[in-house]
């Protein structure tokens, strides 16, 4: 059975982004792994979401049989966007660190798919994820160095953030590979070839078997 991969890139910077050049390497190898594979690509930057707001909040709270034709308008790209996290099996997300947190388009995407009853539920009295049995690489780049041990760990919000509204949804197996420094390459201290050599590495090392 063939699969179905969802590829987000949320850095606004192109060609030029350290995120989203991962996320093509990723793609890349996850192609090679999945010859009859299928990628969906969001580039939350080219993607018109707005604020949720009052409106959205009532519309989405609407049991769908009630809703108006204006309450499911609001909800439409919502629920394309749904539609898409249902329909793979695994995603890979590229984050840029902004202000040590998430890119504003990435928070605007996340508001807009965790929805009650659609991504999770309170059907127990307790949350429970629906997006279970998914899979999530997460390729965050800071222009910094925030991993854990280093002097300013405490100050990325980025990984403990989306780890927990990914678990939340029911994303439990979801892994992570940061690219610190990156201003170095930006400022060009660093050769870009060079910084990315070990990053593509432990990508690989993603679709290669256990021995």
């Amino acid at each position: 059975m063939s699969k179905t991969l969802l590829e987000v890139d949320s850095s606004p910077l192109g060609e030029g982004s350290v995120s989203r050049q991962l996320t093509h390497e990723f793609v890349e190898m996850w192609k090679g792994a999945n010859h009859d594979g299928r990628v969906i690509t969001r580039d939350l930057n080219a993607t018109d979401i707005v604020p949720i707001d009052a409106a959205w909040i009532a519309a989405a709270y609407t049991p769908e049989a009630q809703q108006t034709p204006a309450q499911r308008d609001l909800l439409r790209r919502s629920e394309q966007l749904i539609a898409e996290l249902n329909s793979a099996d695994e995603y890979v997300f590229g984050v840029p660190m902004h202000n040590f947190s998430v890119p504003s388009v990435l928070k605007l995407w996340i508001d807009q798919i965790a929805r009650v009853n659609k991504t999770f539920s309170y059907a127990t009295g307790k949350p429970e994820g629906l997006l279970k049995g998914k899979k999530a690489t997460i390729l965050i780049s800071s222009g910094g160095r925030y991993d854990q041990g280093t002097a300013m760990a405490s100050w990325n919000f980025v990984e403990p953030y989306l780890r927990t509204v990914l678990a939340f949804l029911g994303v439990t197996d979801a892994s992570f590979i940061t690219a610190g420094g990156a201003s170095a390459v930006a400022s060009g201290k660093v050769d870009r070839a060079s910084f990315f050599e070990p990053l593509v590495e432990s990508i690989r090392a993603r679709f290669q078997p256990a021995l």
